[in-house]
């Protein structure tokens, strides 16, 4: 049987365990369409002992800020980052979703005043599964469908 196999990346992040599906969303959320260069690798679809089948993307020469790690687990609540460097496993850990999130959604309210005034959004995650968050400015309830297409 042919297998096709992915040479390791010298530094960099790979992200594991992304609900399958979800892992264009991972690459949509974090700009890695624009890396200029870096070599990005999306793998769908794969079989996972933890959660039958799962995505995972690998980004050359990327390392995560905490607003982009905040990112992925509002998508990818059970992924896992892995920091590589010099081809070695330096730093592995599981996403959380933060009981407060600033900065990364935009409110569905079209009058929430977060929308029309110089502010940084505000939100209380509610539930972690299912996804819900309640806007600190207007107090809607945004669920997770609102949440993906406002990220």
């Amino acid at each position: 049987m042919n297998e096709l196999k992915v040479s390791a990346i010298k530094e960099g992040t790979v992200i594991d365990h992304i609900q399958a599906g979800k892992g264009l969303k991972v690459i949509e959320i974090l700009k890695l369409n624009r890396t200029n260069g870096k070599t990005v690798l999306l793998a769908m679809n794969v079989q996972s002992k933890k959660l039958g089948r799962k995505d995972i993307v690998k980004v050359e020469g990327k390392f995560l800020s905490e607003e982009e790690v905040n990112k992925i687990a509002l998508v990818a609540p059970k992924a896992t980052v892995n920091i590589i460097k010099d081809f070695k496993v330096v730093e592995k850990f599981s996403v959380e979703i933060p009981s407060e999130i600033g900065g990364i959604l935009k409110c569905a309210n079209p009058n929430c005043i977060s929308n029309s005034e110089y502010t940084t959004s505000k939100f209380y995650v509610i539930s972690k599964e299912p996804l819900k968050v309640r806007c600190h400015y207007c107090e809607r309830t945004m669920d997770e469908g609102d949440i993906l297409s406002n990220l």
